[in-house]
């Protein structure tokens, strides 16, 4: 590999769904289920599902930048999870799943309110978004037995139920963006 790898990390509701979902694009060198966003030092699961540190489930994501851009990482971002409701994500009720993108570069957190300003503008139905921009203070790997959820766990009700349709609107809409 030529290039230098970037690292992006977002937060839109259960880590299991937006790791299975940004592991399919091309460009994308690993994603990492986690903790960050909040105030707790080495949080646990437990903790944070429990509402108590102030973190949020996010992925934090290696990629290669000459071959995936981050505007495209927002877009797929912002049209796979609800970013106008605030601390919830379907079933996932709480600020541990809020919307949230947390910048590793001063670019990055340029890029991403820019994107927002533009769809809170392009807004049909008047919606606002409410995805929390903040810089990137720590991020903690998440156990184990969360990391590639999805590859291991398909056949449980949650992958069927809600990991399923979210990566067959991922490939009909963003075919081009795939490995």
């Amino acid at each position: 590999m030529s290039s230098q790898l970037a690292v992006a990390v977002f937060g839109g509701g259960c880590f299991w769904c937006t790791e299975a979902i940004f592991k399919m694009f091309k460009g994308v060198e690993s994603v990492e289920p986690g903790y960050a966003g909040g105030s707790s030092l080495e949080p646990s699961y437990e903790e944070v599902s429990g509402g108590q540190t102030g973190h949020a489930e996010v992925i934090k994501i290696e990629y290669d930048p000459t071959v995936v851009k981050y505007s495209d990482l927002l877009t797929v971002f912002f049209a796979t999870h609800d970013p106008t409701t605030p601390n919830q994500q379907g079933a996932d009720v709480g600020t541990q799943y809020r919307s949230i993108i947390l910048t590793t570069t001063p670019e990055q957190a340029d890029e991403a309110r820019k994107f927002i300003n533009e769809l809170n503008n392009s807004s049909v139905s008047g919606e606002v978004i409410v995805t929390e921009v903040k810089p990137l203070e720590q991020f903690y790997p998440a156990e184990e037995y969360h990391r590639n959820y999805y590859a291991t766990n398909q056949r449980t009700p949650y992958c069927q139920v809600v990991i399923n349709p979210k990566l067959a609107k991922v490939k009909a809409k963003f075919a081009q963006l795939l490995a």
